[in-house]
């Protein structure tokens, strides 16, 4: 059982430069490999695509990974956002595990609509689960790390760096050309800022290049909008409900 938590007008101005750390073979066409799948493409991004550290704060992440696997479902056509409320559309099963894993637990808990509710329980299980489906797709490897006081945790390791660093690269080279989003990396983009990794992807960027993806995520589909608001809600929540 979920507890429920309480005209183009781009400028016409030289392009940004593209981080000299981007390979340029990653930004041609990338070493992608398998099927696209918006939450793992946010792990690999929230992760250092050498050491497997993460770029963000715990909540940040997690949270970052349960609407990226939202996101998922969403594109699928199984859920939609509307006015803080999550809406199943389609009880038939996904092909791959963990969608399919998530969308049962939706489909059994009816009386749970609210996106902040599950977003709130999926940080909490999934982003294990989505390093699982990345280990399985050979991605990553773990590896535990000593911590103070004896302490230890696994970090997820990736395998081969340029497919780690295939999701910021082009992120990154494409708002800095100016270029529209297609759904999959607008999704993932808007994902990742609410988080706050705008910062890191577009480092050392102009005002132009972030006033052009405020703008691209200002016109997304309702839908992606609706799960965008509640994620920065329940980050600003999570974050302030640690400090306090």
């Amino acid at each position: 059982m979920i507890t429920p938590p309480g005209a183009d007008d781009r400028p016409t101005v030289h392009l940004d430069p593209i981080p000299a750390t981007v390979r340029h073979d990653v930004v041609r066409g990338g070493p992608h490999r398998g099927p696209k799948l918006l939450a793992d493409e946010f792990f690999l991004l929230a992760h250092d695509d050498r050491s497997g550290r993460p770029r963000l704060h715990d909540a940040a992440t997690n949270y970052g990974v349960a609407a990226a696997l939202l996101g998922e479902l969403a594109a699928a056509g199984s859920i939609s956002f509307d006015r803080g409320r999550l809406w199943v559309l389609d009880h038939r099963p996904p092909q791959d595990w963990l969608q399919h894993r998530v969308l049962a637990r939706l489909v059994a808990e009816p009386q749970h609509t609210a996106t902040r509710t599950w977003l709130a329980f999926l940080a909490e299980t999934v982003p294990e689960q989505v390093a699982e489906r990345l280990w399985q797709a050979g991605k990553v490897a773990p590896q535990q790390r000593r911590r103070r006081l004896l302490r230890t945790s696994v970090v997820y390791v990736p395998t081969d760096t340029n497919v780690a660093a295939w999701s910021w690269a082009r992120l990154s080279t494409h708002l800095r050309e100016y270029k529209h989003l297609q759904p999959f990396d607008l999704a993932l983009m808007g994902i990742a800022t609410s988080c706050g990794l705008d910062q890191f992807i577009l480092d050392g960027a102009g005002p132009s290049v972030f006033a052009n993806l405020r703008r691209q995520l200002q016109a997304a589909p309702q839908p992606m909008r609706e799960l965008l608001a509640d994620l920065d809600t329940a980050i600003g929540s999570a974050v302030l409900s640690h400090r306090t």
